[in-house]
Parts: structure tokens; sequence; C-alpha cells
């Protein structure tokens, strides 16, 4: 085991989408945080192996959010090389977090299906249910205990959602409001629609015109979300911790490959109810 804090290195897809609590957390944890904008991508992060912002290699991979659907090529042109950091982590065994729009790259790279303005829109603090499959997953099995009636609460701010599973993944949480909140391929890649990096006072930055049009009213978002304020810290705290814990380990003890084309010859599952 190298003596050497593993590099975790997280992709910031839009300038109002930022790495918040994660680097803080993370740097706490043992590992080196990097903070990679979309636009340097290709030039900061060429492959994981090494190079450019992680010259050892990159040990873990957050993908973060943004206002784009996981194709939108035109709109944000290092979404391709991102798909591909993603289909190499699968096929190396690196550690994946996907949030929000993270997520649904990592389904859509996985044979998921991602619907744009799907209705499933969420705005605030918003309760997310965990799945009986959630209790032994590593990454989301040590919110159990810190669950209230199976729920945690966990910032929401999407009009996108993931509408069809990839094939084999592990559904892991959900809500009334949006069907799948957290899935995982495979053995250590994860994707997430709520975000644990955003602290609720965040909600108070919100446009509050934008907000309007959706139905909501960023005032009463804000006081409903800093009255559970504490309880999401400790939920989103242990979250990061557990994914931090998964770096560690498959850095100590090394990873075995995976194929990423092996994830999508099955047709996508999709969520009961969601078309």
């Amino acid at each position: 085991m190298t003596d050497r804090r593993p590099t975790v290195v997280l992709v910031q897809n839009s300038p109002h989408s930022g790495p918040g609590r994660l680097p803080g957390w993370l740097e706490a944890d043992g590992a080196t945080a990097v903070v990679v904008q979309g636009a340097d991508l290709v030039e900061q992060v060429p492959s994981l192996a090494g190079g450019g912002a992680a010259p050892d290699g990159v040990a873990g991979l957050v993908l973060l959010g943004g206002g784009l659907l996981p194709d939108e090529d035109e709109r944000a042109p290092w979404l391709p090389h991102e798909r591909a950091l993603v289909a190499e982590a699968l096929d190396a065994g690196v550690p994946v977090l996907g949030i929000c729009l993270g997520g649904q790259v990592l389904a859509h790279v996985t044979g998921g299906t991602v619907t744009g303005r799907s209705g499933e829109t969420e705005k605030g603090l918003c309760p997310v249910r965990l799945l009986d499959d959630a209790a032994d997953d590593a990454l989301l099995g040590p919110l159990g205990g810190l669950a209230e009636n199976g729920e945690v609460r966990m910032v929401e701010s999407h009009v996108d959602s993931i509408t069809g599973l990839p094939p084999r993944a592990v559904h892991l949480a959900t809500s009334d409001a949006c069907g799948v909140q957290a899935f995982r391929v495979g053995d250590v890649a994860w994707g997430l629609q709520f975000h644990p990096e955003a602290a609720p006072e965040r909600i108070g930055t919100w446009d509050v015109d934008e907000l309007a049009e959706l139905g909501f009213d960023r005032d009463e978002l804000l006081a409903a979300a800093l009255e559970r304020a504490p309880e999401n810290e400790k939920q989103a705290r242990a979250l990061v911790a557990a994914f931090a814990a998964v770096v560690h380990d498959r850095r100590e003890h090394g990873t075995r490959p995976r194929h990423a084309e092996d994830q999508g010859r099955d047709h996508a599952h999709h969520v009961s109810g969601v078309r």
C-alpha cells in the first residue's frame, strides 16, 4: 500500500453546479480532491491512468451536475470525453460517483434512458426513500442508521431525470416525485439524482424567477430546508465518507477489470409508471 493520498477528480460541468462540500470532506477523508472544469477536461484528464491533473492516476471520479442532458455535445463539447472516462472507469474498476447530470451520464453510458423535462421536477430539500438493496450497499448502506422511516433528506434541483435504469443496474433509492434517485452499476459506480455536495443554505442563491415559473417559492424552500439542515449534513457527510472508503479500499486491494460494453447488451429496464 502506498502512502500517497489517492486523487479524486471532480468534473464541474457548469459554473452554477460547483463541488460544494465535497472537496473539504474528501480531503478530511484522506483523499486529494482535484476540481476540473469541463472545458479543461480533455487536457487535464486525458485518461484515468495518469497525466494532467492526476499524474499518478485517478483513484476516484466524481461527475457533478449542470443544466444539460448527457448527450448535449454541442452545448458542452467535453461530454464525449466525460462519457469515455466513465467507460474507462467501469472497465478498470475505478469508483465513480455521478451526481444529477453526472448520474444521468453514468446511466446513458451504461444503457439507461434519460428524459429531458420528464415531469419529475424537484426543487429544495426533498425526501429520498432507501430501497431494500441499499441496506448492504457500500455507498448508501451507512445512511440506513441515519434515515427517518427509511428516508433521508437531500437537496434536489432538476427537471430532467433517469426514466429507464441501465441493464442489470441495482435500484437503491426512489421517491414519490422521482422514480430513480440512486442506482449502482457493477460494484463501484453510483448514480444519484440528488446533491450531497449542496448545503441547504445554497437554496437561498437560486434564481427566484426560474423557481416561480416552475411553481416554487424560494423563501419557502429555503425555510423548510434550513429546519432539517443538521440532518442533511450528517446524511450527506456519511455518504461522502463511504465513497472515500471505497476509493481507499480499491486503491489498497487493486481493481478487477470490468467491461462497460457488457452493461449495454440488454434493453434498459424502465421504471414502473414512468414514460
